[in-house]
């Protein structure tokens, strides 16, 4: 079965075109199927067209937040309540074509677990354009995961891919990463991406204040989430150290006679030494919640793993 969710966030002007060219393109598949729309608290009458899809359509569905909450929290919400083997995510604007869906469909059932559309000729203003590359190389460099445009929501996966993701935030832009560190299959398409042609863009020049706090969560999370004390351990270890020093400069004067009781560097080098701990023990403690919280989760939790049997012979 397919499952098709939708975000929507104020796209009142699109979603009759968009509902008309999705059925479509899912009538040409003939495949079971099931439509979520997920209302991200839009305020103008979006919701109220949502409705009457779902009145002329039974394989429609519609969830809606009370306010905004985001793309994460609406693409959550969606695969929680998707029951399709495959799943497909894609933006109500009509710059993603539905008609490409098939393309990822295909891959999945050659066994990938996530296929990321990728606009090669993105068709939206010069400065969203420099924005976007500039996003993508830095979160390249930074992970070493070669993908052309992580933040292109026309993507498709495994109902097994879709059910572990838990997102929130910023962290949408970033599926393609936490895909990745949790082992599964990924690969990248060209789609065609056309000019928005009613609404607005959700996404301005603030939108570059907003990536950046997320790459450095996403960061901390890759690369630190099971070993806090590798960053906080460096970080505490390298303010202790350099308190130490200076301590240890002020000592040396002091068993030479020089008063440094009303030394401003006396004060620093205190401050440095015991924050320095602090930051170290920080990360110590949250090492041993996880390590407890890991053991707990392992003995009470059937274990998914890939039986090997081998023969003495």
């Amino acid at each position: 079965m397919l499952s098709i969710v939708v975000p929507v966030f104020n796209e009142a002007e699109s979603l009759n075109n968009f509902y008309q060219e999705l059925i479509k393109t899912l009538s040409a598949i003939k495949e079971t199927h099931e439509i979520i729309f997920v209302d991200d608290g839009s305020d103008d009458n979006s919701l109220d067209i949502l409705k009457s899809l779902v009145s002329k359509n039974k394989k429609v569905r519609v969830f809606s937040f009370r306010r905004n909450l985001g793309k994460s929290e609406a693409l959550t919400l969606g695969f929680t309540k998707s029951v399709g083997d495959i799943i497909v995510t894609l933006d109500a604007d009509l710059q993603d074509k539905p008609s490409e869906i098939p393309k990822f469909i295909e891959l999945n059932k050659k066994g990938i677990d996530l296929v990321c559309g990728w606009r090669k000729e993105r068709r939206d203003k010069k400065k969203m354009l420099v924005i976007s590359k500039l996003f993508n190389k830095i979160t390249n460099l930074a992970f070493g995961l070669k993908i052309h445009d992580y933040n292109c929501g026309f993507k498709s996966y495994t109902s097994d891919l879709a059910k572990n993701l838990r997102l929130y935030g910023g962290l949408h832009r970033f599926i393609p990463l936490i895909a990745n560190q949790k082992g599964f299959t990924i690969d990248e398409i060209p789609v065609q991406h056309d000019i928005r042609k009613a609404g607005k863009s959700k996404y301005g020049f603030s939108k570059v204040f907003k990536d950046i706090p997320d790459l450095f969560t996403m960061y901390f999370l890759a690369k630190f989430s099971k070993k806090p004390l590798h960053f906080f351990g460096f970080i505490g270890g390298a303010f202790a150290f350099i308190g130490f020093i200076v301590l240890s400069y002020l000592s040396y004067l002091r068993f030479n006679g020089e008063s440094i009781g009303n030394r401003p560097l006396l004060l620093f080098g205190v401050l440095l030494f015991i924050t320095g701990l602090q930051i170290f023990f920080t990360g110590f403690l949250a090492d041993l919640i996880i390590s407890i919280s890991q053991n707990s989760k392992m003995e009470k939790e059937n274990v998914n793993f890939f039986p090997i049997k081998y023969s003495s012979e």
